[in-house]
């Protein structure tokens, strides 16, 4: 038995060395001086790092432009993330273009590390030769580099051995890009190169499996990430009204839509970095996009479903003559306060998308609702006279309750929430 024993723990550490040394990444060596692309690639990387929204997860709350530092919760502890200036020592200074696509990629540091795949690196691998170039240039030569240190990570065990995560890329890491089909016609093929590729929508869009991958299944079908929900994109859309190129374009550059809304939470900064893209671009990508929830309807198909919806608007549209209690009835609280703090804002024609058009409201979840009255809305670049108060200070937790049951109830067809309470008490000592 001993010996059996023994026999079966050399097997296991031989195996656990082999695996080790069949897995382990070679550090590429540092470079001294980069080669000056000039001032046109150095431009095109800037685009395509608002394309992938990366000062967003590299900048913290405050902080300097690309100096690293965000917290991002996962389900296996916190990740903090990393320093992208051209910083010699706690940045990419020294990383040659080789170092830079190997991360882009495959997932590995320059040192030969493994990184966490909360850096969307499996989006990433799709990104072409030139493209990859262009952001390196870009985040070499056009960046200021900043000292900040990157904080240690705070992985649960066994996370915390990046070598495991050379089996999650070979379960996980595949750069094929979706078949075009005879159907699709180039503007949805270069639409599903942007968004499969840096603008790694599916990355916020899609529910992830047990080991923190893309659910391929569901892809496309809602997932909690930084603390709101970001929407269905496929058939399960909660959107009132159905998407349209025009209407996603609207909501993609200027950060809001007159049937749909404004962008809100981590959708916020998205928007405002695509201000400035290329229209023939987001509308490749909101082709692209529009096609995950099924074949296009028809005009007249789009007509009816808008009429529908605006007849929801007027049916819930806020009348004080119509809705006031009588006088000596019950007063619902929810009613009351929605009268008296939202009322005026949320009507037909003003600033707000009718709250019959909210797709908050429709989710199947409360958070993003919740979270928006609580924390209020900072709007993106191109809806600036669009924001909303925060009303954290102003309302009970019974307050929040008793008004999203009633706009919930009032302007949606949809089953009451049952975690409401649960979600106030949670975002109410949210900091």
């Amino acid at each position: 038995m001993r010996r059996a024993f023994a026999f079966v723990v050399a097997a296991g550490l031989a195996g656990a060395a082999g695996f080790i040394f069949a897995t382990q990444k070679s550090e590429i060596a540092p470079v001294g001086e980069i080669k000056d692309y000039g001032r046109k690639v150095v431009s095109q990387g800037e685009t395509l790092a608002a394309l992938g929204s990366c000062a967003y997860c590299h900048t913290r709350e405050g902080g300097r432009p690309f100096a690293g530092g965000r917290a991002i919760e996962t389900p296996f502890g916190t990740l903090f993330s990393s320093n992208i200036t051209p910083h010699k020592e706690n940045g990419i200074g020294q990383w040659s273009l080789a170092a830079f696509a190997r991360a882009m990629r495959e997932g590995v540091s320059r040192s030969g590390a493994y990184l966490y795949p909360a850096f969307p690196y499996d989006h990433f691998s799709r990104v072409n030769d030139e493209d990859i170039e262009a952001l390196y240039a870009y985040f070499l030569q056009g960046v200021a580099p900043q000292a900040d240190k990157t904080p240690a990570n705070a992985m649960a065990f066994p996370f915390n051995v990046r070598q495991g995560l050379a089996v999650w890329n070979a379960l996980f890491l595949k750069p094929d890009l979706p078949k075009a089909g005879p159907e699709r016609d180039a503007e949805w093929t270069r639409g599903a190169y942007l968004a499969e590729g840096l603008g790694h929508c599916g990355a916020c869009h899609s529910p992830r499996n047990a080991l923190g991958a893309i659910d391929a299944k569901r892809a496309y079908a809602g997932a909690f990430v930084n603390g709101w929900y970001a929407p269905a994109l496929d058939a399960s859309s909660p959107a009132p009204i159905p998407w349209t190129k025009t209407a996603l374009v609207n909501y993609l550059m200027d950060g809001w839509d007159k049937h749909h809304g404004l962008a809100a939470g981590s959708m916020g900064p998205v928007s405002s970095n695509l201000r400035d893209q290329k229209e023939d671009d987001m509308f490749a990508l909101a082709a692209y996009v529009v096609s995950l929830a099924g074949p296009a309807k028809s005009p007249q198909a789009q007509a009816e479903a808008e009429k529908t919806a605006m007849a929801r608007v007027d049916k819930t549209e806020w009348d004080a003559a119509r809705d006031a209690s009588a006088p000596g009835a019950p007063v619902d609280p929810g009613q009351r306060l929605f009268q008296t703090r939202c009322a005026e804002c949320h009507k037909k024609g003003g600033k707000p998308a009718p709250l019959a058009l909210n797709s908050a409201l429709n989710l199947p979840d409360p958070t993003n609702a919740v979270r928006a009255t609580f924390e209020g809305v900072k709007p993106p670049q191109g809806a600036l006279d669009r924001s909303m108060p925060a009303f954290r200070n102003q309302i009970t937790d019974a307050d929040m309750i008793a008004v999203m049951k009633f706009m919930r109830a009032r302007f949606t067809e949809r089953e009451p929430w049952a975690q409401l309470e649960e979600v106030v008490r949670r975002e109410s000592q949210r900091k």
